[in-house]
């Protein structure tokens, strides 16, 4: 590695698994602190910070669900303790259920838009109180707000939403020179899509076949964005949309 963001504090949410906890290491390998935020996965959440302080850069685990306002105050006021400021926010935790018509409820509804957009805004409000000017803050976003696959319409509407605070927040924190960005992944292929038996079903094979690079995407085909995006190599970059889906639309 390059030592890209060498000197940097992090804080990445939902760290413990996928797509966070490989953007947690991958920081980590470039040189940054890390703070890698967990709602329930202790375990898994230690032993990516172990694989940092492994690989020579320092990390603590830190424990906050993200829907809940004072939870998440102490996650960044711990962070703060820790490492004495935070120069990168990765917005990840998130939730995805897919559900036909006829089964949305408001539950489901308030489950999505509490962690995947309210989270997101609770997170920056806490995190730019210990950032200094110039400062990165990078959510995750998804290509569902572009193909709109059928049974995601929730889903689709949280991340739709990230894209407009995305937006919004660029311009509102470009006094401070605080970059806001976004990158939006295609399908990849982690424990969550596992889990969720997406690649056991026809949605696998489907997804494969539209996309022209014929594969579905794997966490390191996401990392290095993140790391371009909370350099100071993206300086000039705010407000952007980082479409990474193998030209899947």
């Amino acid at each position: 590695m390059s030592n890209r963001l060498e000197g940097k504090i992090a804080v990445v949410t939902g760290a413990a698994k996928g797509l966070g906890a490989a953007i947690a290491r991958r920081f980590g390998a470039e040189g940054a602190s890390v703070v890698v935020n967990y709602a329930t996965s202790e375990a898994a959440a230690e032993e990516v910070v172990r694989d940092i302080v492994d690989a020579g850069s320092r990390a603590v685990a830190v424990k906050a669900n993200m829907r809940d306002p004072a939870e998440v105050e102490q996650l960044f006021a711990e962070a703060n303790r820790a490492f004495g400021r935070i120069d990168i926010l990765v917005n990840n935790a998130g939730r995805y259920e897919f559900q036909p018509l006829e089964n949305i409820s408001i539950e489901l509804f308030r489950k999505h838009m509490e962690l995947n957009v309210f989270g997101y805004l609770l997170a920056v409000k806490e995190a730019v109180k210990y950032m200094p000017d110039g400062s990165s803050i990078v959510n995750m976003g998804s290509t569902i707000t572009i193909f709109g696959a059928p049974n995601s319409s929730v889903y689709a509407a949280s991340k739709a939403a990230i894209d407009g605070l995305t937006r919004s927040l660029s311009n509102e924190l470009a006094p401070r020179k605080i970059r806001v960005n976004a990158i939006k992944p295609g399908v990849v292929d982690t424990e969550g899509v596992e889990a969720g038996g997406f690649l056991q079903s026809d949605f696998g094979p489907m997804i494969i076949s539209q996309t022209p690079l014929r594969r579905l995407g794997v966490p390191d085909d996401i990392t290095p964005a993140a790391v371009y995006l909370a350099s100071d190599e993206s300086s000039w970059t705010t407000g952007e949309f980082f479409v990474l889906s193998g030209g899947h639309r």
